[in-house]
């Protein structure tokens, strides 16, 4: 008989009626109705060819083809519960789930993960991806990663400081070398500025270096720092570089600042309702996290 038309059901309950001799109690155990065993029981000798029980009066008794099929049966079911039982005891995979904001992570968490992989093994972390603020009102959800411009603490949740960031005009070598040349700030009026989500930034650093802010009113917008970072690497533009996620592409060469005029512009937290109750793999992924920004190049 093939694999695939194993009567599963009607195995179950002749190895249990066999066991105790009795179709009452097979019922009783697998609760069902007698009713039921007796008609799996039928279908399975109807599938074999041949009677597995002899019924008498008021008991059954097993055939020699039925004694040779419950001893199989039954040694097989006790060797799947032990398998079963010993997976369900044995160490579960820890997991923890951190919320970032998409440009975190696509820039500096997720090409890092491999790190924190290889020092815990043990632990799975799930990422999801938000630019809304993380609201920790389930239990799914351990950490977070905020950035603000101008605010340090959040209602209903604890806060702890990673890194202040500045932002720089960023652009690739390769259209530095090919179009005008950055002599200052009036330059930037023959290039196309990229901007993350609005408008603001490069207004705001252009008010900061002293150039003209009118010049933040054209230009591509991208709904995240990481993708306008990218629309630079490709020579679309310049952006304006994050000095935390646009070190690896300046470290690297592939962005380089035609200006070395870096603008502070707020910073990055680590969030989490109560940092003294976290599970441990979340306190061990929390302390990864913190070492590893303190240890990060940060541009200037």
């Amino acid at each position: 008989m093939k694999r695939g038309r194993l009567p599963l059901t009607a195995l179950r309950s002749f190895e249990s009626a066999g066991r105790h001799l009795s179709f009452s109690r097979a019922a009783d155990e697998l609760f069902v109705s007698q009713a039921a065993i007796s008609r799996q029981i039928r279908d399975l000798e109807a599938a074999v060819g041949r009677p597995l029980f002899e019924r008498l009066h008021r008991r059954v008794e097993l055939t020699m083809v039925g004694e040779r099929l419950l001893a199989q049966l039954t040694r097989s079911f006790d060797a799947i519960d032990r398998e079963l039982s010993a997976i369900a005891a044995g160490p579960r995979q820890a997991t923890v789930t951190i919320s970032v904001e998409p440009s975190f992570g696509r820039a500096w968490l997720v090409p890092r993960l491999g790190s924190f992989r290889e020092l815990r093994p043990d632990i799975d972390v799930t990422v999801e991806v938000d630019a809304r603020l993380a609201e920790f009102r389930g239990q799914e959800l351990d950490l977070a990663v905020r950035y603000s411009l101008v605010r340090t603490d959040w209602p209903r949740v604890e806060a702890i400081h990673l890194v202040d960031v500045s932002v720089c005009p960023v652009m690739s070598p390769d259209l530095l070398a090919a179009g005008r040349p950055m002599r200052d700030l009036a330059d930037l009026a023959a290039h196309t500025l990229l901007h993350e989500d609005s408008r603001r930034t490069w207004s705001h650093w252009l008010k900061a270096a002293g150039g003209d802010e009118a010049l933040a009113q054209r230009g591509p917008i991208f709904p995240d720092a990481a993708l306008a970072a990218q629309a630079a690497v490709l020579a679309q533009g310049l952006a304006l570089g994050d000095s935390l996620l646009s070190a690896d592409d300046l470290e690297d060469g592939r962005l380089v600042r035609p200006f070395d005029l870096w603008v502070p512009y707020g910073g990055y937290f680590l969030v989490a309702r109560d940092f003294a109750r976290l599970k441990p793999p979340a306190r061990a992924f929390a302390d990864w996290l913190r070492a590893e920004i303190s240890t990060t190049k940060v541009a200037r």
